[in-house]
Formats: C-alpha cells, sequence, structure tokens
C-alpha cells in the first residue's frame, strides 16, 4: 500500500487527539493486503486496541488495478484468498464483540457505551458515502483534492489533480470537477440501502409510508433476487420484512446490491465485496 505509518507516530497523534478533548476517535484497519494472513491481521488488531480507540472501521483491501494502475504491480498471488479474508473479519468480530465492542454491521465496530452503538440499540442510526453517523441528514463539505461532498439532493467531487485544484481555487472559483444530481428513484433507493444496513431489517409497511410507494411493488425484482440469500440462511423473509440474519450480517453488503440500480447496469467497475 505503501502506506507507512510506525506505530509510535500513530500512538503519539492518539495522545495529542485526547488532550484536545476527542471523545470518541475510530481507528481505520485494511485486510485482505498483499502477504497478509489471518495471524499477522490478528497481531495488528491486538496493538490496535491497545491504543485505545472508540471505534474501528475495518475495511476490505479494493484491489482495482483498472482503476488504479499503480496496483498492477501488485500481483493477484499475493492477495489473500476470499476464505481467509471471510476468516480475518469472522475472528475480528469475534474478538471485539468479546471485549465490549458492538458490531454495527458492515465493517464497523463501536465500544457499547458509544453514541454509535446507542444509536443502532434506539433505532436512529444513519450512514453516508463516508460511513455510519448519529447525524442524519447533515450536509458534508469536503474540501481538499479529490474529496466529495454531499447534501440531500447530490454529490460533488473536487479536482483530483493538484495543480488544477491550486489553480481554481486561486481563480476563486470552486474546484469541482464533477456533480451527480439525485433522482427520485435515487433518494428512495439510498434510503432503503441505508436503513438494511443500519438497522439490519427493512419493515416493508414502515418504508412504504415514509417513501411514499408500495414497497413490495416497488422492489419486486429485488426481493425475487434475494431468494439464493434466504436460503444460504443470510436473511429471513416474510410477508412484512426482512431480517439480516447473524450470519448474514458478515455480508451485508451484497444483500444490499440488489436494491442499487446502477450496480446491475456496470458492475465490472467496482471492487470485490469478499
Amino acid at each position: 500500500m505503501h502506506r507507512i505509518q510506525p506505530e509510535d507516530v500513530v500512538r503519539q497523534a492518539i495522545t495529542w487527539l485526547r488532550e484536545t478533548g476527542f471523545e470518541s476517535l475510530n481507528l481505520d484497519l485494511i485486510y485482505g493486503l498483499p502477504y497478509q494472513t489471518p495471524a499477522s491481521f490478528a497481531d495488528t488488531l491486538e496493538r490496535a486496541i491497545a491504543l485505545g480507540g472508540d471505534r474501528f472501521a475495518i475495511f476490505n483491501y479494493a484491489h482495482v488495478p483498472w482503476m488504479r494502475p499503480g496496483q498492477k504491480v501488485i500481483p493477484e498471488s499475493a492477495l489473500p484468498s476470499p476464505e481467509h479474508k471471510l476468516e480475518i473479519l469472522k475472528a475480528t468480530v469475534e474478538t471485539l464483540t468479546s471485549r465490549d465492542w458492538a458490531y454495527i454491521g458492515m465493517d464497523h465496530f463501536a465500544r457499547t457505551t458509544d453514541e454509535l452503538a446507542v444509536a443502532q440499540a434506539a433505532g436512529t442510526l444513519q450512514r453516508n458515502f463516508q460511513g455510519y453517523s448519529t447525524r442524519g441528514g447533515t450536509d458534508i463539505l469536503a474540501f481538499g483534492m479529490s474529496a466529495i461532498s454531499q447534501t440531500e439532493t447530490h454529490y460533488r467531487q473536487n479536482l483530483k489533480v493538484l495543480p488544477h485544484y491550486y489553480a481554481a481555487v486561486d481563480r476563486g472559483e470552486a474546484p469541482i470537477t464533477k456533480a451527480f444530481f439525485l433522482s427520485a428513484d435515487d433518494r428512495i433507493r439510498r434510503d432503503v440501502i441505508m436503513r438494511l444496513m443500519c438497522d439490519l431489517k427493512l419493515d416493508y409497511a414502515k418504508l412504504s409510508a415514509s417513501l411514499g410507494i408500495d414497497f413490495k411493488s416497488y422492489f419486486a425484482d429485488a426481493l425475487a433476487s434475494l431468494a439464493e440469500a434466504q436460503a444460504d440462511g443470510l436473511i429471513e423473509l416474510s410477508t412484512d420484512r426482512l431480517q439480516v440474519t447473524d450470519a448474514g450480517r458478515l455480508l451485508v453488503r451484497n444483500l444490499a446490491m440488489p436494491f442499487d440500480a446502477y450496480l446491475k447496469k456496470d458492475s465490472a467497475r467496482y471492487s470485490k465485496t469478499v
């Protein structure tokens, strides 16, 4: 990855943040890296726990050499197998949930006293493109090269090349390279995917009322495509709801995919989920 972060530097940064008054601290870890093994990741996790964070975001490495040419130098044989990556995730869940962290879902964990875990228990947890949040409907204003902003109606991304970014700022212009405005269907699907990832269930009647649709009719194709997931024990489907099982929590990203209209159109662009 060429991201050299000595443990002492991370520890010093955490000390400064605590001294400044930050009460909830998140640490990001990546699994599925070249030459990584379940044993080496377990060692990394223990070291991270010792640093005293309140939340963990534990992401699957996205190997997309067709989008990031620099990744072409990484031999495919160096990457852990999907089985090893699932082993890493399973062991991580077991380790953290046995030590006072709640498994929020997807790749996120929080101490049971953290506001993220409290929000999930209360059914008020939210999610944006950066991860889980307790502040639903809040605009995200991003600054810096390639940063992405989010509002209720659209997303926009800043210029990705530093000289171009600086030049736009020097001209007094917003350094934006592109924007995407959401259709009514986009907003409906975003809400449904968010509720699935936050609540680990979908209440058809509740969503029908809040979104102004007949949920079962609107998403008939998506629900039908989840039959295999139901047979595999990842979800439970009834006449009025979809419920993610404990096993399904490990693959909730996959369970959300049938509700995403864009993945059906261009699935080859994206990284593997496992």
